[in-house]
């Protein structure tokens, strides 16, 4: 991303690389990204300070028809060069703002996440939160699906796959395959993938995130890329460029990205592990005397997290598919426990040498979130935990899979599924609510959205049910 400061600085850009459209892009609910074009010529400081006007009716969940004109605001600092697009085509990611009171509309994503910052700076406990994201992803050749009232289905073909093992490939088959959940890592020719990641690694490079590395996950077509932490917005924005970049270069490439959860029976799933630290006045307060080091208000923290989890999941585990990934009795940061470096825990402690590295890892959430919806309601949580001083319980040292019936009834788990998730949030979603974050109607319209999805899904006839019931 450049280095533009305002709208004069953004006009200067344009004329300076010869940018011949512009995308102001922007986020819904779903945590998808949006976009309208504008040629360059018609691009001034009138036009960008007096908003760019859409039509908000046509985002699910957003106003209705009768109040649909809504403003995007461009954000200076999030200004690029898309590396995908024929024309030159320069980028910015914009809020939204109602044109009729000029606030911050209350069902952006984005603008959440920036009232999450400025409370945190109101309580006096904080005054930065520093976030890191790891989202997993699959890449596969094709994908194909059908929904309809007499075929319900859907295949995947991948060179990493079992089915690949004995396919006549016209170059001949090589055999080599990372098998089932036994692609963490290894170099080629079991890694089919490693170019491109690379790909994508350099591209991201070029976009200006802070990247790092680059290896194949457990599962068969599993990947993952590294960017560096950030303040809680940046982490967000850097995300939605992440995303961008995977899913374009694997099309360039004739192949598919997806971040779904769990797009592969019996294989791992994909999580998106997010990490968390509080500053104030440049010095870091998790790190102290406590278990790994930790200090009163990490704890706390944890204890936030771990009470308001099941709401949490309605946010960072906001799809059906998610729950086939959170399944009990497999490697899943199902049960709400923390531990250090222990990754069977929901919420670990990552070993770190010096004070500034010390942080929260919360293991459940997955990709599919919003991240900017996502990373506040974990950072209120938590906050909440600091507020009211909520103990965690002890810590959990011990292999969580491994557990005993008679121990693992008394650890508090995730949300088994997207409606006791959904059910969750509208009992418990107070602490959202501190320094108008998040609103009461955005909760209600995320609500109706996910509960239309869930409806959707619980009346559709799945495949599996005709091997289980049909003879019955």
């Amino acid at each position: 991303m450049k280095n533009v400061q305002d709208a004069e600085g953004f006009i200067e850009f344009i004329k300076q690389e010869n940018v011949e459209l512009v995308d102001f892009r922007f986020t819904d609910y779903l945590g998808k990204w949006h976009h309208i074009s504008f040629h360059q010529s018609v691009i001034d400081e009138d036009l960008l300070e007096d908003g760019l006007l859409f039509d908000g009716s046509c985002m699910p969940g957003w106003c209705t028809i009768n109040e649909s004109d809504m403003q995007m605001c461009p954000d200076y600092s999030t200004v690029g060069i898309d590396p995908f697009s024929e024309k030159k085509t320069a980028y910015i990611i914009c809020s939204i703002i109602d044109p009729v009171t000029g606030l911050p509309y209350n069902r952006d994503p984005r603008s959440v996440v920036k009232k999450a910052e400025a409370y945190l700076a109101s309580t006096g406990i904080a005054d930065t939160v520093f976030v890191g994201a790891e989202a997993e992803f699959f890449v596969f050749d094709s994908v194909r699906s059908c929904v309809r009232c007499d075929k319900v289905s859907f295949e995947i073909e991948s060179n990493e796959n079992d089915s690949a093992y004995d396919a006549e490939f016209v170059d001949g088959n090589t055999g080599h395959r990372p098998g089932t959940k036994g692609g963490y890592c290894p170099i080629a020719p079991i890694d089919h993938k490693n170019d491109l990641r690379a790909e994508m690694l350099t591209t991201m490079f070029e976009q200006g995130l802070k990247i790092d590395k680059h290896h194949h996950e457990a599962g068969a077509g599993q990947q993952e890329l590294g960017f560096a932490f950030d303040t809680m917005l940046k982490t967000a924005d850097n995300l939605q460029l992440y995303k961008y970049i995977v899913r374009n270069v694997a099309d360039m490439n004739g192949q598919t990205a997806t971040f779904m959860a769990k797009p592969i029976m019996g294989d791992a799933g994909s999580g998106m592990h997010t990490h968390y630290s509080l500053w104030k006045k440049g010095q870091p307060l998790f790190a102290g005397n406590g278990y790994a080091d930790l200090s009163e208000k990490a704890l706390y923290f944890i204890g936030g997290i771990i009470k308001h989890a099941k709401a949490l999941n309605a946010f960072t585990n906001p799809t059906t598919n998610s729950y086939k990934r959170l399944v009990p009795g497999f490697e899943a940061p199902v049960l709400l426990a923390y531990s250090a470096r222990n990754r069977s825990a929901s919420c670990r402690i990552p070993h770190g040498t010096s004070p500034k590295s010390k942080r929260i890892e919360i293991r459940f959430p997955d990709p599919t979130a919003n991240p900017y919806l996502a990373f506040a309601a974990m950072m209120m949580a938590g906050l909440d935990g600091i507020e009211n001083k909520i103990n965690p319980g002890e810590p959990m040292d011990k292999n969580l899979y491994d557990l005993p019936p008679e121990e693992l009834k008394n650890v508090p788990a995730v949300a088994a599924d997207l409606r006791e998730a959904l059910l969750a949030l509208e009992e418990d979603h107070e602490f959202l609510k501190k320094g108008d974050v998040f609103t009461e109607e955005l909760i209600s319209s995320y609500l109706d959205i996910k509960k239309a999805e869930l409806t959707e899904f619980m009346k559709t006839p799945h495949p599996l049910e005709f091997k289980m019931y049909y003879s019955l």
